[in-house]
């Protein structure tokens, strides 16, 4: 399965939480499940079922794909940190989030964009590679020529979210710093991690 195209808000609402990585948008108007009936559905949700859900969570707020998930799930797993930990340290360390969460992009399938369109540099070099992996040292910063780009000005002059203390803004220099290794709690929505390695557990 590849990457979601469809509409961002009605996968936030069934799901039933904000995904700031996928849509500036908020489901708090709407907060119910899309569908006619979606108000008044109710009964028991299998475990299977809210695995599924956390699991979904993180794969559509990161734009990836199942394929990807999964590659990244089991490098997790064979590292020495926790896997639940390692998994969104791995995910945060994607440089399609990372200048998202910079405050370059509005999002980060608009982040991936800039990215693949080479507007961005990676300590002074051209990086067109979305899951190039940052690292502590790293230095993101606009390319001269793509500085006026409307979607990069727009989105610096309103962050989506607040920027993470494991990245370093200069405004000046439009460049972020990262200044630490990106941890699970720096990930910005509500996800039960271990639901997650569950999940995968069961079929990897």
């Amino acid at each position: 399965m590849g990457r979601y195209d469809g509409p961002r808000v009605r996968k936030m609402r069934a799901l039933g939480v904000n995904l700031p990585g996928l849509s500036r948008k908020s489901i708090e108007r709407r907060p119910t499940p899309p569908g006619q009936h979606g108000a008044s559905r109710r009964g028991k949700t299998s475990d299977h079922k809210r695995q599924l859900m956390e699991k979904q969570k993180l794969r559509f707020n990161y734009g990836i794909s199942e394929k990807h998930f999964r590659i990244l799930f089991t490098e997790a797993r064979k590292s020495a940190m926790a896997t639940g930990d390692k998994l969104l340290e791995l995910l945060e360390r994607r440089l399609d989030n990372a200048v998202f969460r910079a405050g370059f992009a509005p999002t980060i399938p608009a982040a991936r964009q800039l990215v693949s369109h080479g507007h961005m540099l990676v300590n002074g070099r051209r990086v067109d590679i979305a899951s190039y992996r940052i690292r502590p040292g790293d230095v993101i910063k606009v390319r001269e020529r793509s500085a006026a780009v409307v979607c990069i000005e727009t989105s610096l002059a309103s962050p989506s979210l607040e920027r993470p203390s494991w990245l370093e803004y200069d405004k000046d220099a439009k460049s972020a710093r990262i200044t630490d290794m990106p941890t699970g709690a720096s990930v910005p929505l509500e996800v039960d991690v271990m639901q997650v390695v569950e999940f995968f557990s069961k079929r990897i």
